[in-house]
C-alpha cells in the first residue's frame, strides 16, 4: 500500500509547528509530509519590530524550512487553486513549471495578507510590516531619511523626511512604531544637525482605542507610553488621502510625509479563493471544533485563515481571534488529530482560553496582561522577550536571538543604513554603462 500524502499549504508559524510535530509523531512508513511554501523560510513574525530596529539580526528570525524538517518533503512553490472535489491541487513550481499534485490529506494554512483599503495614494505610498523584506526595508528607510534630512537646508524636506505616520493601532503597529522610534531616537544623536524634535511620529486608529487584544486600562496605559515618548496618537481618525506622500486626515489634520505604514488589519490570503472548499463571510476556510473543514473528513485548516469556534466562550457565534497563541496552539492539536486519522483514533476538540497578550514598546518598555495580571515597564519587556524566546521554533534559533541580545549589553545598537539591499546591482548597472570617460593619468584597464 503506497503511504498516505499529507499536503501542508503555507510554511509560515503554523504550517512549520504542524509539520515539525508530524515528523516528530509519525513513523515514516505511516505518511509522507509535504509542505508547500513560495518562500524557503518560516518568518517569526512578533520579532520583526526588533529586527527593524537592528536588535536582532534578521536572519535570526526566520527558519530555513529544509533545514528545520529533514524528514518532510519542502517545496517552493505557489498554489493557484485547490480542487477538493478530485483530492489535488495546482502549483507553480520555482522553475515556472506547473504541476498537479493529488493528497490524501490536504492542511490549507497559507496564513493572511494585509488588508488595505481604497485610500488615495496608499498603494503607491505605503509599506505593510509583515515579512522579513518590509521590517529591513524600513530600517534602513527610516535611517536614510534621517542621513538625507541632515544633509539639507530645505526646511520643508526636512519636516517631510522626518514625519513618519503609522496607520494601524493593533500589535503589529505598536510594535513596529514603539521599535523603530527607539532605534531613531538612539541614531538621531549622531547627527548633531538635528535632535529628537525634529521627528514627528504620528499614529492613526480608526477605533477609540488602541491595541484591542488587551483590556481598557492596559490599551490606555500603552497610550500614554506612545504619548511620553512624543508620539502623536490620533483616536477615530482615519486617512482619506496619502497621494504623493501628502497625508489628509479625518481629523483636519494635513502634512507631508516620506513613510507611511500599513498595518490596519490583515485578511485570509487570496489563494483560499481559488478552492472549492466552504469559506465564512471574511474568506476564512470555515472549520469544525476539531480543526476539520466543514463538509469535508480530510481537510483541515488553522490559524489566521480558519474559522473555529471558541469553545471557552458563552456566545455560540464566538470564534478563536487570530493571534500567534491560537495557531500555535491550533497547530500542535491539528498535528496531533491528523496522527489520530491516520491511525483511526478520534479527534479531539480545539478549546483554549486566551491567556493574555505581550507588547514591547521599545527598549526595556513593554505592557503585559497575563490571566489577569498586568504588567508594566522592564517587567513587561521581560516577559514579552521571555515568551517570545520559548515559542520561536528550533533550539539553534533561540540560541542566535539569545546572543544578539546578550551582545547588545556590552555594545552600542548598530544604527547604519544599507539601503543598497534593495537594488544591488544599481553601482554595476551605472559603471557598466559609463562610456567616453577619461582614465586618470597613469591607470590601466585593471588597476
Amino acid at each position: 500500500m503506497p503511504r498516505p500524502r499529507v499536503v501542508i499549504i503555507g510554511g509560515g508559524h503554523v504550517g512549520l509547528t504542524l509539520a515539525l510535530r508530524l515528523q516528530k509523531k509519525l513513523d515514516p512508513s505511516e505518511a509522507r509530509v509535504t509542505v508547500i511554501d513560495t518562500q524557503p523560510h518560516m518568518t517569526y513574525q512578533p520579532f520583526l519590530p526588533e529586527a527593524a530596529a537592528g536588535s536582532l539580526e534578521p536572519r535570526h528570525v526566520v527558519v530555513p524550512l529544509r533545514e528545520a524538517l529533514r524528514r518532510c518533503e519542502v517545496l517552493t512553490a505557489q498554489v493557484s487553486k485547490i480542487d477538493h472535489a478530485n483530492q489535488c491541487l495546482t502549483a507553480t513550481l520555482g522553475d515556472g513549471k506547473v504541476e498537479q499534485l493529488e493528497y490524501d490529506i490536504l492542511v490549507p494554512v497559507p496564513g493572511s495578507i494585509s488588508r488595505a483599503l481604497p485610500i488615495p495614494g496608499l498603494a503607491e505610498q505605503g509599506v505593510g510590516f509583515k515579512t522579513i523584506g518590509e521590517a529591513i526595508y524600513l530600517r534602513n528607510h527610516v535611517l536614510s531619511r534621517l542621513d538625507i534630512a541632515a544633509s539639507t537646508e530645505d526646511e520643508r524636506l526636512r519636516r517631510r523626511l522626518l514625519t513618519f505616520l503609522f496607520i494601524g493601532g493593533g500589535y503589529a503597529g505598536i510594535e513596529a512604531l514603539a521599535e523603530l522610534q527607539s532605534m531613531a531616537r538612539y541614531a538621531i544623536r549622531s547627527y548633531p544637525q538635528l535632535s529628537e524634535h525634529d521627528m514627528r511620529w504620528v499614529l492613526v486608529e480608526a477605533m477609540g482605542r488602541i491595541m484591542p487584544e488587551v483590556s481598557p486600562p492596559m490599551g490606555e496605559y500603552t497610550k500614554r507610553v506612545l504619548e511620553d515618548l512624543g508620539i502623536e496618537v490620533k483616536l477615530n481618525t482615519t486617512a482619506k488621502s496619502v497621494v504623493d506622500g501628502h497625508a489628509v486626515l479625518s481629523d483636519g489634520d494635513e502634512f507631508d510625509t516620506d513613510t507611511l505604514v500599513w498595518t490596519a488589519g490583515v485578511k485570509p490570503h487570496p489563494m483560499l479563493e481559488e478552492s472549492d472548499l466552504p469559506r465564512d463571510d471574511k474568506g476564512r476556510v470555515d472549520c469544525t471544533t476539531q480543526l476539520q473543514v466543514k463538509g469535508t473528513d480530510n481537510v483541515f485548516s488553522a490559524g489566521d485563515c480558519a474559522a473555529v469556534r471558541d469553545l471557552t466562550s458563552d456566545d455560540p457565534e464566538a470564534l478563536t481571534s487570530p493571534s500567534a497563541q491560537h495557531a500555535v496552539r491550533q497547530a500542535k492539536l491539528l498535528a496531533d488529530n491528523i496522527v489520530a486519522q491516520l491511525r483511526g483514533e478520534p479527534l479531539k476538540e480545539y478549546r483554549h482560553k486566551h491567556a493574555g497578550s505581550v507588547a514591547g514598546l521599545g527598549l526595556f518598555r513593554g505592557a503585559a496582561e497575563v490571566y489577569g495580571i498586568k504588567l508594566k515597564g522592564l517587567p513587561a519587556w521581560l516577559l514579552h522577550r521571555a515568551y517570545h524566546l520559548m515559542k520561536m521554533p528550533t533550539v539553534s534559533r533561540k540560541a542566535r536571538i539569545l546572543g544578539d541580545w546578550l551582545l547588545e549589553l556590552p555594545f552600542r545598537r548598530q544604527v547604519v543604513a544599507l539601503g543598497e539591499l534593495h537594488d544591488p546591482r544599481a553601482e554595476f548597472v551605472k559603471a557598466a554603462n559609463t562610456r567616453g570617460l577619461p582614465k586618470p593619468h597613469g591607470t590601466t584597464a585593471a588597476g
